[in-house]
């Protein structure tokens, strides 16, 4: 596999060609739809390895590769963070319950090419708590994106993120971030979800990146369970968390992972 496509700015970021965002809008167009497909799953009395072998099967189906299946020992599809669990939570027997909320990142390999999104879903009624938790969290996610263009920086996207979230009471966690991506999995930059305007590095036509906030009711801290993997809010405060892969364009920014079914946000009707 080629991961050497395109060149590197000072700040160790690739850049792509604009014949490579080809290969990215067909990795993340699947990511995106399994996450659609697999919506009707989500209910209480569900357990989330049940799930996860759904997204496995999709994988497969599609003719894709998961890219977290062997990931530094991983060996699911997909990681599924409930309630306060605020990243990377293992799929396993442990059933719904009503009022739950979770996320689901999935991220896939399409000829070479890596798709990377996440979103959250609603087992069941949902509370007005974690209603108001996931819009700031979803509409946070799009402040970021509207930064992403030329000329701009990752500080930019980090403080506008921050500012939201933070208008509205609550925190965004600091110990994880987004990633630059393509025909890698994790590649400079590191995308913070806080930070101040005019900081960090230049946004160029042709880098790809998550943006991936994550936001907590409570407290921002964290910490990780002995599995080495979940992450979970040291308050258990509820955690919610959006994700989309981006690609920087000539004028602005094309998200490489939209809903087909307009499923994104989830409280669709």
């Amino acid at each position: 596999m080629d991961n050497t496509r395109g060149r590197l700015t000072k700040d160790g970021i690739r850049i792509y060609d604009s014949a490579d965002f080809a290969g990215m809008h067909a990795a993340g167009a699947l990511a995106a739809r399994i996450l659609d497909d697999i919506a009707p799953l989500v209910f209480p009395g569900q357990s989330t390895e049940a799930i996860d072998k759904r997204i496995t099967e999709l994988v497969e189906e599609s003719g894709a590769t998961s890219a977290t299946i062997g990931y530094k020992g991983y060996q699911h599809a997909s990681c599924i963070s409930v309630n306060h669990v605020v990243c990377h939570g293992i799929p396993g027997p442990k059933t719904l319950k009503d009022g739950d909320i979770l996320n689901i990142d999935v991220t896939v390999i399409v000829d070479g090419w890596y798709g990377d999104t996440s979103r959250m879903y609603v087992a069941g009624k949902l509370p007005r708590k974690a209603e108001r938790l996931i819009q700031v969290t979803h509409d946070s996610l799009f402040k970021g994106i509207e930064m992403v263009r030329p000329g701009n920086t990752f500080g930019d996207i980090g403080h506008a993120i921050q500012t939201y979230v933070e208008g509205h009471r609550m925190s965004v966690v600091r110990d994880f971030c987004g990633h630059g991506l393509g025909r890698v999995f994790h590649a400079p930059p590191n995308v913070l979800h806080y930070g101040r305007p005019g900081t960090g590095a230049v946004l160029e036509e042709g880098m790809f990146f998550t943006i991936e906030p994550m936001v907590n009711l409570g407290r921002p801290e964290t910490k990780t369970l002995a599995d080495d993997w979940t992450a979970v809010t040291r308050d258990k405060s509820l955690s919610a968390q959006f994700e989309h892969s981006v690609g920087v364009t000539a004028n602005g920014v094309e998200i490489f992972t939209l809903s087909p079914g307009d499923k994104f946000h989830p409280t669709w009707t």
